[in-house]
Formats: C-alpha cells, structure tokens, sequence
C-alpha cells in the first residue's frame, strides 16, 4: 500500500455513515486453541451450557479503533471513553447472539454476521446487524478483524410489534369463548362474477330454477382454521376430525340459510347475521346466530372471512319450554285454558265450521282429595289427560280449562265424529281403570255440534249443558246407592 492511499483509506474508514471497528481477536484465538486440546469439538453447546465462557471471550476482545458514527451511535466521546464502558455496551442478552459470532470463527469462517443487541453508554437498547471480516493476514491469529455495527433497532422495532400483534390476535381467536372459524370464498365469488357475466341480474330467481347452484356454491367453501370453542361446541377431538366431518355438521335446512347468505353477498352485503341450526358430530343439534364477515381488506376476492357462531341451543330449548308453558297444562301435559279461548277465538274469527265441543268433569275430584290428599287427587286428572291425549287426533285439541273440567276441541268434525271421539274416551276410560281399579276414573261427558249461524260460545254452553245433566245422573245415581246401602245395613 502506497503513501498516498493510506490517508485516503484512514478518511474513508473515519467518514463511513455505518459503524466500524476494528478489533484484535488473538485472545479468543487462544481460548479456542486451550479448548480444542481439552477434546471441545461441538462449541455452540459448549458456550451455551456456561454463558461465562462467552463473557471470557467477549473480555480478550481489544478493540484498536472505531469510527465517528460508532462514537456517535454508542454516545461515547471518544475511543478511551467507549473501551472503558464496553461492559455497559456488550451485556444482557448479547452473551447469547456472540454465540453465533464465535461458532462461525470456531468452524474457520473468514466472515460472520448475527442479530446482536448492544447498549450505548446512555443505556438505550440498540438492535445490530453485526458483520464481520477478518482482514487479510489475519487468517491464523485472528488479530485484526474489521466489524460493521448497523442500527436496525427500528426494523426490529417493528417486527417485534408485528410478532406481538400477531400473537395478540392468535390468542383473541383461539381463546375467544364464540365459535370461530376462518374460511376462503374466494371460490365463490368467481362462481358468482361468472354468473353475473352470463347476464344473471336476480340471483333469487336464478336459484330458484338451479338449486343445486347453492349446493355447488357450498362445495367451494374452503376452511382455514377454526378456534377451541368451536371444537367444543361440535364435539370434534381435534381440527381434522372436524374439517373432515364438515357434511355432517351443515346439512338438512342449512341449505336455504346458506342461500340466503348467497343472495346477500351478491347483492355486495359483506357483514350480516341469521340464525341458523348445525349439527354436532354426536347427532345433537345446535342452535347458532351466525355473524358472518368478510374481512376488511379482502372485499375484493373474498379470500378471508370470519365467521362467528354464537350457540344459542339453550336458550332456544328455554324459549321453547316457556312457550309449551304458556300453552299447556304442566299437570296433565294436555292444552291450558290460554290455548283452549285462543284457539275458539281462531276458529270464530276464520269461520271454521262445523265444530264439535266435548266437555268432560272429573266426578268426585273434592272427596278424593279430602279423603286421601291431593296428590291422590293429582294423579287421577294425570290419568284423564294420558286419556284424552289418547283420544285425540293430531286435528284435535284436548284441554284442561279448570280444577276438575277438560274439553276437546274438534275443528271440522260433524256430530258423527263427535259421538265417535265420546265413545273412544269412554272405552279408552274402561281400559285404564282395569289398571287402576283401587282408584277408577269416572268422567261426566257431554258434546255438541256447531249448527248454522250458531257461535263458538252457544255451542260450548250446549255441550256444557249435556255435560251437566250426566254429572247430575251420576250423582243421582250414587245418593240413590248410598241410600240403599244405608236401608240394607240397618
């Protein structure tokens, strides 16, 4: 090297805008020899299982000469003041990215690079893409090696914020106590667009002449992931065993719910909600409200959307159990008195016509109770109801209207039909008590035909009144046993 070269290559080295050092490594060219004579052959395991021994290398590294921008970066004032501080500059976590420094000169390599985090003497964490060189004639004793420190803290800055995002969203999906699942319909939207430019402008219409466009259409949903809960909710030991069952958890009146979301996405409604019913993979069905979503920034293919199942079986079972309350006898199990005035109501407001009435009492309901408690009473108007239930078509409605009264109501049945639904509670009545002889029933009945331009109530009161003239024969009948009784033990 020439005179004049030398003060050129001394600026450039001085002026260069990255970090540079230039450092003797001779020191841990003699701890590598010691530990090769002591049989190390493997040195990344050999520094990781004592960290102390990476810090004896660190502490045999001279540092010759840095340039400005490492003075600056490190916030020294000059050389003696950053070698007097380089435990403060090489400390933490910096122990563990020399291993991979070390490991490549160990192996013979002429240059090396890591990630490395360094601190300046004011204490501010640096992140480092670190290279070094060892210099020519420097091969064996490893005396002057040349390092470049490059300031990436703001690179990696902001991938640890994105693996942190990352994890942060993983977390809220696999965690999430809602059902979530991540789909791709970007095959879908083709379908669709191929639609459109066929010249299909009412996709209502178009599947209603091809149904089997919406069968085809849900062939093409492809499922990217799913979270616990929805593991959970459809009883899958695992995403594969779910994934592969997918058929027999969207079948039955999944189709129509799933046209209907079609028609929403062709008329560009890319959030929206329905309930719809699945099925788990034990056969149970699940009731959910879906939220479907295609998610922002994938509008234009439809590549990634969410949906979110929200299970809503028990309340639906809640729902359903009120609404039975509301119309039934929990007693008998038969119709309420709500159910019996509405459904009078229905058919004189529709004009349904004829109507037979059937109106039963329970006969001596008071004596049992008094005589052996209600719960003897209880189970005779439970006997009365299995009977009438019984009795009754599916066309006709039996219920209890009070303590001791019942009626069945028969839409569109004449008198001959009537007289036929009397007959089998009588017959269905002889059947039970051969079961129950300790405790038989005995039932007043009377019924009544609508006749023309005869309302709903003057046909009930007819019915009523026969009924009342067998409760009176009945109780005649038994003053007249008693009586008798009476004469014949005297």
């Amino acid at each position: 090297m020439t005179a004049t070269t030398r003060p050129i290559e001394e600026a450039a080295f001085d002026l260069a805008p990255i970090s540079m050092w230039i450092e003797d490594f001779s020191g841990v060219r003699a701890l590598f020899d010691q530990w090769r004579a002591e049989g190390v052959t493997d040195i990344r395991a050999f520094l990781e299982a004592d960290l102390s021994r990476v810090a004896a290398c660190s502490r045999s590294i001279k540092v010759l000469r840095v340039n400005a921008r490492t003075l600056a970066l490190y916030e020294a004032r000059d050389l003696a003041h950053l070698t007097e501080n380089l435990e403060r500059v090489f400390r933490d976590d910096m122990l563990q990215s020399h291993v991979n420094e070390l490991s490549q000169l160990w192996a013979g390599e002429q240059t090396f690079s890591s990630l490395a985090v360094n601190y300046t003497l004011g204490g501010r964490r640096l992140d480092i893409q670190l290279r070094g060189a060892v210099l020519p004639g420097s091969e064996q004793s490893l005396d002057r090696i040349l390092l470049t420190c490059e300031d990436v803290t703001a690179r990696e800055e902001a991938r640890r914020l994105e693996r942190a995002s990352r994890r942060y969203a993983e977390g809220i999906f696999e965690y999430s106590p809602t059902s979530l699942w991540v789909e791709d319909f970007s095959q879908i939207r083709q379908l669709l667009e191929n639609l459109r430019a066929r010249g299909i402008v009412d996709l209502r219409v178009f599947t209603d002449v091809h149904p089997e466009f919406v069968r085809q259409c849900m062939g093409e949903i492809r499922v990217i992931d799913v979270n616990q809960a929805t593991l959970d909710m459809f009883c899958a030991p695992d995403k594969r065993t779910l994934l592969s069952h997918l058929r027999d958890i969207f079948r039955d009146s999944m189709e129509p719910h799933f046209r209907e979301q079609l028609i929403e996405l062709w008329n560009h409604h890319y959030y929206h909600s329905r309930e719809v019913v699945n099925y788990a993979l034990d056969g149970s069905e699940r009731a959910v409200i879906m939220h479907f979503a295609v998610l922002p920034g994938h509008e234009h293919d439809w590549s990634l959307v969410q949906v979110a199942l929200t299970d809503i079986t028990a309340r639906k079972k809640a729902e359903a159990y009120l609404a039975y309350l509301g119309k039934h006898d929990v007693l008998t199990g038969v119709n309420n008195r709500a159910f019996y005035i509405d459904e009078l109501n229905r058919l004189e407001r529709q004009g349904v016509r004829p109507v037979s009435i059937v109106m039963l009492d329970l006969n001596g309901l008071k004596g049992v109770n008094d005589a052996l408690g209600h719960d003897a009473g209880d189970q005779l108007l439970r006997r009365l109801g299995e009977v009438l239930k019984e009795a009754a078509a599916e066309t006709n409605h039996p219920a209890r209207i009070g303590g001791d009264e019942f009626a069945v109501v028969m839409p569109r049945s004449s008198e001959a039909m009537a007289q036929a639904m009397v007959d089998t509670i009588k017959r269905l009545l002889t059947v039970n008590n051969r079961f129950h002889f300790m405790a038989p029933l005995s039932v007043s009945i009377g019924h009544a035909t609508s006749q023309p331009n005869e309302t709903m109530e003057a046909t009930i009161k007819r019915a009523d009144r026969h009924m009342y003239e067998e409760k009176r024969k009945f109780y005649a009948e038994a003053d007249r046993r008693g009586a008798q009784a009476s004469r014949t033990a005297s």
